[in-house]
Parts: structure tokens; C-alpha cells; sequence
């Protein structure tokens, strides 16, 4: 039986199948037995200089096998591994590094040069590159490929993500070994992981879903393949890299998805080798999902929802005849549900309410941050010395009579207008429901009377009119519910994570309608 560290599964199929390869990126691959051997000499070298159990160590690298020993190399030396984006703009990573105070840093050539335009106090120790204040992965290769001998436990610290998003400030969510192990071995068991299987990284490192696909995928002893960035950015060029790759499960957001089968040319390419598709991190219009499932008839999929601090605490296995909305289904195993209204107090079948979260994936808390900690999280009686705690997604579901749940939206997707309570999500989901419309976005924005204006904003196939548009929405939404714009764009803002940037639709769109 594997042990319960996020790293043990490396150990364990290195003495187990040591020439299996555990990672692939564009055609070159790295087996189990030279990866631990490399987070070995990494987690070395770390400790060499000065990495005590518990620090931050700062991942700042574009898709590549070095990010494999970038993470294990962190965690074997007891270090805490911190996902940064690496097209994060210089202040928002000044910030990160100061937040949780990162005093290593493994990132690349390509980087390195970015942290002069740094105004920090805080210098980080870089591994990586070639460059004379830094110790370049020669060096770092000298060290013994020996275990590095750091005793840890799986209430320890493994990593710390931080939320993107184009305002505010970053906060970092703090997950256990056990909490990761815990969302791996979920994954594995849903989905019946093999070291057959070749699992796509899709997602970058710093969103959750790159969780389950290193490892989900190690705990199989199956191989990671790794999606470099520029091929995410052409359907066309995606969908022949699972082709050539012969990648088996995907986990990824629908929009890559809808791209896939818009413009992925599907049919010019053998995805005979995909068996399971997972699909998360914002609802997938159900027209879409329809068509991609026609023509992918032989691959499985799954809605798997979860905020990034209880990642897969719900998931439904989409059948053919699946309803509209899609559901969320029901509780994943080693979790627990509680559905509470404005009051806290648990709402019946068929009530809405803000879902809360009991699951043995729950993040530990923000760090350094008391007073998100105390909003967050819901203590209930357990009939025992120590309260059970929730997590308050912030997202409103309601539970159906056969168990399902349908998510409804977020709770802070709700604004009043002119006195009159609206979902945004439900003006999208309507909107995204016309034909002729590929995606939807409805966003708010002061309308200067004190109250909120609701607009959005769509991409387009064929020639379809936004008066049209308006014209078809009255008959399924109330007057006070439509849009007071329909912008058409060739393309929406994303954030890094893939998901549509409904601030940034806000941000753009805060003036007097067109």
C-alpha cells in the first residue's frame, strides 16, 4: 500500500517499474526511476541551502519535465511547493513571494530575468538557470541522488495555491499532504487510472485541476502528459497532441472543450485512445456538451465540482440523456454536505441555499489570513468536544428529489436591480441557451442611479442580430432581467485558469451602453 505523502507514489513505482515513464511532454519522456532520482538531488541541493521543513518553495516554471522535480524535489525536502503562474504580472508575483515569504525559487532561463524588475526586500534562492546568482540544474545534478532523509507526516503542509483573478489581493490556500493524497486517490478510484493511461496536464500548475493530474495519475503509476502552452492556445494543435500522445483522460474546463469541437478539427483526427473526459470549474452549456458527447460516443464524462480549497466534493457522471442544467451530482466519498440558507439554518429538498463543505480534502485555511478564516468556514455541532467545519462555498444549489444537486450560481452572482433580485447566471444560462450563440457572459455594472445594470457580452456563429437576441429573452426572462446591452466579441477575457473574467467584462464595459 502506498504511504501517505504526496510524494510516496514516485518512491514507491521507482522500486516498483523504475523504466516506466511517469511524465511526456512533446515526445521526450522521463521514467519513474530518474525522476525520483532527480527530486532527490533537488530536495539535496534545497536543503544545502538552508530549506528547513515547512518553508515556501516558489515553482515558477512554463510546462516542462523539470517540473516534475521541481515539485517532488520541494517535497521531499519537507518544503511547502507554491504553483506561480508564469505570466503573472511582476507586481501581483512581488506580492506572492512577500505574502508567504519564498526563499527559494526553481523556475527556468526564460524567467529568471524578470525578477530584476522586482522592488522586494526579498531575494529568493533560484535553482534553475544558467546564470551567476542562481545554481543552475548542472549543479543542482551534482548533488547525491540519495533520499534526503526529511521525516514528515501527512498534517504537514505540501502546497499552497493562490487564487487568480484580476483584482484584489492573492490569497493562498494551504492543503495538507493527506488533504492532496486524499483528492488523488479520489481520482484514481473514480476513474480507474491503470499505469496504462497517459493523462493530459492541461491546466496550468497553479489551478487545482493539475492536482489530479500529477497526482491522480502517480498514484496509478500511469504517465503525465505534459500540454505545453502554446498548444492550448489552438484547438487544432490540441486536439492533435492528444492524437499523437495518445492521451487517455483529460481534466480541463469546458471552454477548452467547446474549442476542441468548434475548431479542434476533430474529425481529421484518431482520439481513439481518450476514454474519459472530466470537465469542471464552471458549468458547461448543456448544447455544447450535447454535440461533443455525439461525437466523442465512445469517451466517458464527468462534471466534477469543487472550489479550489475542497477540490472534488461533488462529481455526475453525465449520461446520454442527461437533464438541463447539467447537475454537480452528489457528495464524492470521505466528504460531507450541508446545504444552509441566509440564516444557517439547513434548507430541504428542493430549497436553495448556500452549499458548505465537510470533506477530507479541505484546505487547512488562508494563510495569513484570520479574517477570511473566520468567514469561511462553518462550525456546526458534532454531539462530540470538537465542532465539525464546513467550508462556505459561496455557491447556491439546491437538491433535488432523486439526490442530485444543480448549482444555481454563486451567491455573490446575485444583485438587486431597480429593486428586483436577479441571478446573473440565470440571465447567462438563458442568453447561452439561444441559437446562434456560442458563449455567454452577463456581468453588472453601477448604472449611476444607485443601483445595477445587467449587460453581456457573446461570441457569435452566422449572423445573429443582439436586438434579435433581446427579442428571444423576453419571452423566457422578466423584463427586469434582460440585459440592458448584447455586445458581440470575437473572443472573452479568460483568467489564467480558463475560466470567463467577469470582472474584467466589468471593468471593460462600465460605461453608458451602446
Amino acid at each position: 500500500m502506498l504511504d501517505f505523502l504526496i510524494h510516496s507514489p514516485v518512491e514507491h513505482y521507482a522500486r516498483l517499474s523504475p523504466d516506466r515513464p511517469a511524465m511526456a511532454c512533446q515526445g521526450a519522456e522521463v521514467t519513474y526511476g530518474a525522476l525520483d532520482a532527480a527530486s532527490n538531488q533537488l530536495a539535496n541541493a534545497l536543503i544545502d541551502h538552508g530549506l528547513a521543513p515547512g518553508d515556501r518553495v516558489g515553482i515558477w516554471m512554463h510546462k516542462s519535465l523539470d517540473l516534475g522535480t521541481a515539485i517532488y524535489g520541494s517535497l521531499k525536502a519537507g518544503g511547502v511547493f507554491v504553483p506561480l503562474d508564469p505570466f503573472l504580472p511582476t507586481e501581483r508575483l512581488a506580492f506572492i513571494l512577500e505574502d508567504c515569504g519564498i526563499r527559494h525559487l526553481v523556475t527556468s532561463d526564460l524567467l529568471v530575468g524578470r525578477l530584476d524588475a522586482i522592488d522586494s526586500g526579498l531575494r529568493p534562492d533560484v535553482f534553475g538557470p544558467v546564470h551567476e546568482s542562481s545554481t543552475s540544474w548542472d549543479h543542482v545534478r551534482s548533488y547525491p541522488a540519495s533520499h534526503p532523509g526529511v521525516r514528515l507526516i501527512d498534517q504537514d503542509l505540501g502546497y499552497l495555491m493562490y487564487t487568480s483573478g484580476s483584482t484584489g489581493e492573492p490569497k493562498g490556500m494551504m492543503h495538507t499532504h493527506h488533504g492532496s493524497v486524499s483528492y488523488a486517490r479520489w481520482g484514481a478510484l473514480h476513474v480507474g487510472l491503470q499505469s496504462t493511461d497517459r493523462v493530459a496536464s492541461h491546466a496550468p500548475l497553479h489551478f487545482d485541476l493539475s492536482i489530479f493530474d500529477f497526482f491522480s495519475t502517480a498514484q496509478a503509476g500511469g504517465t503525465v502528459v505534459l500540454v505545453p502552452e502554446p498548444v492550448t492556445k489552438f484547438p487544432a494543435s490540441w486536439t492533435r497532441y492528444v492524437q499523437d500522445e495518445r492521451i487517455s483522460v483529460v481534466f480541463t474546463v469546458p471552454y477548452t472543450l467547446m474549442e476542441m469541437l468548434e475548431r479542434g478539427a476533430m474529425e481529421q483526427t484518431d482520439l481513439s485512445s481518450l476514454r474519459w473526459i472530466l470537465f469542471g470549474g464552471e458549468p458547461f452549456p448543456p448544447k455544447h456538451l450535447r454535440s461533443l458527447m455525439a461525437a466523442l460516443p465512445d469517451v466517458r464524462f464527468t462534471n466534477v465540482y469543487g472550489p479550489a480549497e475542497a477540490p472534488s466534493c461533488t462529481c455526475y457522471d453525465v449520461p446520454p440523456d442527461f437533464p438541463e442544467p447539467v447537475p454537480i451530482g452528489t457528495v464524492s466519498k470521505n466528504s460531507v454536505d450541508l446545504i444552509v440558507d441566509e440564516n444557517g439554518d439547513e434548507c430541504g429538498i428542493g430549497e436553495e441555499g448556500e452549499l458548505c463543505i465537510r470533506s477530507s480534502t479541505l484546505t487547512r485555511g488562508y494563510w495569513n489570513r484570520p479574517d477570511l478564516n473566520a468567514r469561511a468556514f462553518l462550525r456546526r455541532d458534532s454531539g462530540g468536544p470538537f465542532p465539525h467545519v464546513y467550508y462556505r462555498t459561496g455557491d447556491v444549489v439546491v437538491r433535488r428529489e432523486d439526490g442530485l444537486l444543480d448549482f444555481l450560481g454563486r451567491r455573490d452572482r446575485m444583485i438587486k436591480t431597480r429593486g428586483h433580485r436577479v441571478e446573473l447566471d440565470d440571465v447567462e444560462l438563458a442568453l447561452g441557451r439561444q441559437e446562434g450563440v456560442v458563449e455567454a457572459a452577463v456581468f453588472a455594472v453601477p448604472d449611476g442611479r444607485g443601483s445595477r445594470q445587467i449587460r453581456a457580452a457573446v461570441t457569435l456563429s452566422g449572423d445573429v442580430d443582439p436586438t434579435e437576441l433581446l427579442q428571444r429573452l423576453r419571452a423566457v426572462l422578466p423584463g427586469y432581467a434582460l440585459p440592458a446591452a448584447i455586445v458581440p466579441t470575437k473572443e472573452l477575457p479568460r483568467t489564467t485558469s480558463g475560466k470567463i473574467d467577469h470582472r474584467q467584462l466589468a471593468a471593460d464595459h462600465s460605461g453608458a451602453p451602446s
